[in-house]
C-alpha cells in the first residue's frame, strides 16, 4: 500500500487544469464547436508552422492511436479548422494546414494558454522543471512498456 498514488495525483492535476480551461471557454464561448485536443492539435501545428505536419506527428506528440487521431482531424476538418493537402512527394501524405478560422482561434487562445502555463511553473526552479519532466518521461516509458 502507498501513502499517495501517482495515477491518483496525476489525475487530480488533469481535473484541475480542465477546469482552468472551462473557465476560459466560459468567457469565450465562439469556438463552442472546439474540443480541448482540437485546441492542442490547432497550437501543435500554428508552433510548427515552418514544418510540414502529418498524422504521424500528431500521432507522435500526444501519444493518440491513429483510429482517434483519424477521426479527430476528420471532424476538425469537416467543421473548417484544418485542411489535409497532398505533398508532391508522396501521394499517401495529407500535410495538415490550418485554416483562417484556426489562426483566429490561435491569436484568441495562445494568450491564456501562455496564462496558464505561467500558473502551472509558478514558484518551480529550473532545476525543479527538469526533474519534472525527466520523471514524467520515465512514467510515459514504464506505461507504454
Amino acid at each position: 500500500m502507498y501513502d499517495r498514488y501517482v495515477g491518483i495525483e496525476l489525475s487530480k492535476v488533469n481535473n484541475i487544469m480542465k477546469r482552468n480551461f472551462r473557465k476560459f471557454e466560459e468567457i469565450d464561448d465562439s469556438n463552442d464547436e472546439l474540443t480541448g485536443k482540437n485546441g492542442w492539435i490547432i497550437g501543435y501545428i500554428a508552433e510548427n508552422k515552418d514544418k510540414e505536419i502529418f498524422q504521424k506527428d500528431i500521432e507522435n506528440q500526444f501519444v493518440i492511436r491513429r483510429s482517434t487521431v483519424s477521426g479527430i482531424l476528420k471532424l476538425m476538418e469537416k467543421k473548417g479548422y484544418i485542411i489535409r493537402e497532398g505533398v508532391s512527394y508522396d501521394a499517401r501524405l495529407k500535410k495538415l494546414t490550418l485554416t483562417e478560422k484556426s489562426w483566429d482561434f490561435v491569436s484568441k487562445t495562445m494568450e491564456k494558454v501562455d496564462e496558464n502555463e505561467e500558473k502551472l511553473r509558478n514558484g518551480l526552479s529550473v532545476e525543479e522543471l527538469d526533474s519534472f519532466f525527466r520523471t514524467l518521461e520515465k512514467i510515459k516509458q514504464n506505461l507504454e512498456q
